[in-house]
């Protein structure tokens, strides 16, 4: 392999992980679901908010949200549900398909990292992981990881296009 830096080598190993992740989703039965559902499934796993509450955490308008929502509801994966204080407000919560989702996501990220860890060791495993976590410092990223609340990037697209 000629010398590529660091950060296209990070930008191309993940974007083959995440087509790794989508081909594991669309075998077991999720075609439809693309990486930037992950930012809503995120925010869900910890909270049920509003429509309005998820744009606010997703760094989103509204109707972008709205879109978002909408479609996930299309496809069976979010629901609104009554809130409890106040029958007016729909509060989104996750489907047991959604759930799948993220156990599928979630077991093939886990066997890539098996994977890794036979082809250089544990080691270099855990020193890999230790500058990436150093990166995610240096980015600014860190501190919203550790919240489980990673603002959506510019170049998410929650709208299919």
């Amino acid at each position: 392999m000629s010398a590529v830096d660091l950060s296209s080598l990070l930008l191309i190993a993940a974007g083959a992980l995440e087509q790794r992740v989508l081909d594991r989703l669309e075998e077991a039965g999720h075609p439809s679901v693309r990486s930037s559902h992950g930012f809503v499934f995120q925010v869900l796993l910890r909270s049920e908010p509003t429509v309005t509450e998820l744009a606010r955490e997703l760094g989103i308008t509204q109707q972008g949200a709205s879109k978002a929502v909408a479609e996930l509801e299309r496809l069976g994966y979010v629901e609104r549900r009554r809130d409890a204080g106040d029958a007016r407000v729909r509060r989104l919560a996750l489907t047991e398909r959604a759930h799948d989702v993220i156990e599928v996501s979630r077991r093939t990220r886990q066997e890539f990292e098996r994977e890794l860890e036979g082809e250089v060791g544990a080691d270099a495993l855990g020193a890999a992981r230790g500058v990436l976590t150093v990166a995610t410092r240096v980015l600014d990223v860190a501190e919203p990881i550790d919240r489980h609340a990673v603002p959506m990037p510019a170049s998410a697209n929650l709208d299919g296009r």
